[in-house]
């Protein structure tokens, strides 16, 4: 069925009528509701105003509780009341703000937002990074100067329909129409079943999964009956238009991924992977402590800030490894030699970060990787070092070298090997993870615990082959049904 464009306003029925939506008045959604039975309906609130206990704000409330989807939802019309909420969300796109208002000659500056988007040309990135971060219909942001000369953002709400101003209208209403009509164009070629999102970062230049994998992913979810869409950042305002998310792009907190997998999951979406397992694994000093206090086996670990620096050598060692707390690829980790290099490594470092982790140097051929999904081991690799170098990857950029991934049956892989890596991965969750291990005479050793692992064609998957993502995708579909019951 269409999906639901709930108004107290009758202004844009007859041009809106016309696209993929259902346009119903509040009232009738408010007092008939088994006229909407179906789960997963996505409704567009698009009321005159969301103020606590207005006919707006009920539409949200009691589409959340009817299974619907609301957009905006409770949550986002209450952050959007929250100055530091909207401080926090709208600090990463303070270059963004600079470039786009930077012609302005006056202290104070409006921008009005309809459906991601501005009359002015110049300002409509701006606009739809704003939408992204609260996914509103109506928005209006507003702007000051500071005494420094830079602008900053002051608030942005959410506005009603009556908020529009009149030589706005002509452009809104046109908005809004393309909006649902380009959005929902293909709404008859989506799956009776389930719909699966993956979200890729095309720009990414050491992205987890390549595209033949890409390609297997959505293989496996036809077979099992869920018909794959490749998302990217720009597609945030449309993730409820889903049933599960499967991240494959990079993550991080300070991130659009982490950003896609909360908000999917506060809308029940199967999301993989979750944010908690993102805020867990992504962060390195966290890992430490999580390690130490269950007493998994790691190489000895110190948490380093300025004060304590100095103690490293003694109770670490020479050669260190000095690690970034998000860092990734082997990107953000080196290795001191000496007292001199290991301040001056540090110092570098603590530019981006007050904590860092060092790692007493443990040298071996290769690293043990352990994939995981729900607990269960479903590959295991040898990740040789990279040719006369300590890591599994030399370098960056178009000159890196990686080390010889070598696939080995997880029944014949060492029993410890796997038996730790199923204890660490137990302490963040049920997600799907890589577990990165040495293995030193009979000591197996924890180095981190990866979400979102690495999974390529011809490497990770060389003897599983399709398998390996029909479990994966399988996993995802049995944990979907209940989460999502019966939709429309």
């Amino acid at each position: 069925m269409k999906h639901l464009l709930v108004t107290d306003d009758d202004t844009w029925t007859a041009d809106l009528d016309a696209a993929e939506v259902e346009v119903v008045p509040a009232r009738a959604y408010l007092a008939e509701p088994e006229r909407w039975p179906s789960r997963g309906v996505k409704v567009f609130n698009l009321c005159r105003s969301y103020r606590y206990q207005s006919t707006g704000y009920y539409v949200s409330l009691l589409a959340a509780a009817r299974g619907h989807r609301p957009v905006p939802d409770v949550a986002t019309i209450q952050d959007l009341k929250a100055t530091e909420i909207v401080r926090v969300r709208s600090g990463e796109l303070d270059q963004l703000v600079q470039r786009s208002l930077a012609p302005i000659k006056a202290d104070d500056f409006v921008l009005s937002i309809y459906f991601g988007h501005n009359m002015a040309k110049r300002h409509d990135r701006l606009a739809a990074r704003i939408h992204q971060l609260f996914p509103v219909p109506l928005l209006r942001a507003r702007f000051t100067r500071r005494k420094d000369g830079r602008w900053e953002i002051v608030s942005v709400r959410a506005i009603g329909r009556g908020d529009i101003p009149a030589p706005h209208e002509e452009y809104a209403r046109e908005t809004a129409v393309a909006y649902f009509g380009r959005r929902w164009r293909d709404a008859t070629q989506r799956s009776p079943d389930l719909d699966l999102a993956i979200l890729v970062d095309s720009t990414e230049a050491e992205a987890p999964s390549d595209e033949r994998a890409l390609v297997r992913f959505e293989r496996a979810a036809r077979k099992l009956g869920m018909t794959p869409w490749r998302i990217n950042q720009d597609d945030y305002a449309d993730i409820t238009a889903f049933d599960a998310l499967l991240i494959r792009a990079t993550t991080q907190v300070n991130h659009f991924t982490y950003r896609f997998a909360r908000r999917a999951a506060s809308e029940g979406l199967v999301v993989v992977d979750d944010p908690d397992s993102i805020l867990r694994c992504t962060n390195k000093v966290y890992l430490a402590e999580l390690l130490a206090r269950h007493r998994i086996p790691a190489p000895e670990t110190m948490v380093v800030h300025r004060q304590n620096l100095e103690q490293v050598p003694e109770q670490l060692g020479l050669p260190v490894v000095l690690k970034l707390p998000d860092s990734s690829f082997s990107l953000g980790v080196t290795k001191a030699e000496t007292r001199e290099a290991l301040a001056e490594k540090a110092a570098t470092m603590f530019e981006r970060t007050e904590l860092l982790v060092a790692q007493a140097f443990t040298p071996t051929d290769f690293d043990w990787r352990v994939g995981l999904f729900g607990g269960e081991p479903l590959w295991v690799c040898r990740y040789h070092m990279a040719p006369q170098h300590w890591q599994i990857v030399k370098g960056s950029g178009p000159g890196r070298r990686w080390g010889r991934v070598e696939a080995v049956p997880v029944a014949e892989a060492p029993k410890a090997v796997v038996r730790t890596a199923k204890r660490a991965s137990a302490l963040v969750g049920d997600g799907l993870y890589g577990v990165d291990l040495k293995q030193v005479g009979r000591r197996v050793l924890v180095i981190e615990i990866n979400d979102n692992p690495t999974i390529e064609a011809g490497a990770e998957d060389a003897l599983l082959g399709d398998e390996l993502y029909e479990r994966i995708l399988g996993g995802m579909r049995a944990r979907l049904n209940p989460a999502r019951g019966d939709h429309g």
